[in-house]
């Protein structure tokens, strides 16, 4: 990425914690519910939604069963289950048996989880209504939105930054629901064309009877079902449907969050999180990380691009100059919209992680984000 004259970016970022919502916690593992029938309009992602649904249950604690049978809306199955995910269904999904199922399995404790045309869903029973939050109105075309995040407490937020670049299809809802939830997330209308609600909320939660439900807007395209971003605020909201919050999960860092730097650039990428990287690297640069600590971890992933030379990332403790806790070669991936994950293991470090960075001549990598567990 060497078309632009260097400058120097700061980019404050932040790793919170999960699990900030004062949620009952449980014994792993648990059952989810993935629902997905289709009464209308059928979205092609729902196979890959379904995919990573099992995939973040594979890694966090959860086992999925996906079915479109509404029989299983009775209150001897529903049971089984922390949480029920409505995965873009549309229409008319239930009949009044299985309404009053469901609708005593959230108000007697149960966990909703409401994704994309989730909103497009019964619309003749306004209990429905009132637990997912609203109901669909319109949509423009699918592009690129600025979301700014409202909440970063929750689990679903807490890997986010102040805003959220990204392209999906933008749901107008018939009411804005913000006198009735908690919103975490709203999209400025001003990056986008088509949006007519003003205050547009696209993601929120809030209890229903002793149970709790979470709406994501997002989800329509079968991209998003592979973006490290949108995955972790799909768990979020599945983990705070579930009550689930003794076992936070380990969160990938966006590598542009760095808090200090020397040489380095974001640099936009439309297949990276969040539309960006950590970017125009070259030899002898480096990135701190004041907001994760280096103590008790022993491995090191990494989301990576290399259309230039590659080279090498040393893990350290403390500064810039600190102790090397390991170090992972970063291969050229042919072009800087190709990712690679690279990993190493680690000797635990005492002190707050710096990146630095060393290879040929020229841009070296690009990096997406990182995780240390």
């Amino acid at each position: 990425m060497t078309t632009f004259t260097r400058r120097t970016a700061l980019i404050a970022g932040g790793l919170l914690v999960a699990g900030a919502n004062n949620l009952p916690a449980f014994a792993a593992p648990y059952q989810v519910l993935v629902f997905s029938k289709t009464a209308g309009f059928r979205h092609d992602s729902i196979p890959a939604g379904i995919q990573a649904i099992r995939d973040l249950g594979a890694a966090n604690g959860f086992t999925v069963t996906a079915s479109e049978d509404s029989n299983v809306f009775t209150a001897a199955s529903l049971a089984a289950y922390k949480a029920v995910v409505f995965l873009s269904t549309t229409g008319d999904v239930l009949n009044a048996t299985q309404q009053a199922a469901f609708e005593s399995y959230i108000n007697g404790g149960g966990g909703y989880v409401g994704v994309h045309a989730a909103a497009d869903t019964e619309y003749d029973w306004p209990y429905y209504g009132q637990l997912c939050g609203a109901w669909f109105h319109s949509h423009p075309a699918i592009q690129q939105v600025t979301a700014r995040v409202e909440d970063r407490t929750h689990q679903s937020t807490a890997h986010l930054g102040a805003t959220w670049v990204r392209t999906d299809e933008l749901y107008n809802y018939r009411t804005n629901p913000r006198p009735n939830v908690k919103v975490l997330i709203n999209l400025d209308e001003s990056t986008y064309s088509g949006g007519n609600m003003g205050d547009h909320p696209i993601a929120w939660y809030h209890a229903q009877g002793s149970g709790r439900s979470f709406y994501t807007g997002f989800g329509h395209t079968i991209a998003s079902y592979t973006e490290p971003a949108f995955r972790q605020h799909l768990l979020g909201g599945i983990q705070y449907a579930a009550g689930a919050t003794s076992t936070p999960p380990v969160i990938p860092i966006e590598g542009e969050a760095f808090t200090s730097q020397s040489g380095v650039q974001v640099a936009a990428h439309n297949g990276a999180s969040g539309g960006r990287t950590l970017g125009y690297i070259d030899n002898g640069d480096w990135a701190g990380y004041s907001q994760v600590n280096t103590a008790g971890k022993t491995s090191f992933s990494a989301r990576i691009s290399s259309g230039g030379a590659g080279g090498t990332i040393r893990i350290r403790s403390g500064s810039a100059t600190g102790p090397v806790l390991g170090t992972v070669a970063v291969p050229v991936t042919g072009g800087w919209e190709n990712f690679q994950t690279i990993s190493t293991t680690l000797t635990p470090g005492t002190g707050p992680l710096f990146l630095t960075f060393t290879g040929g001549s020229g841009a070296l990598f690009d990096i997406d984000t990182f995780t240390l567990s």
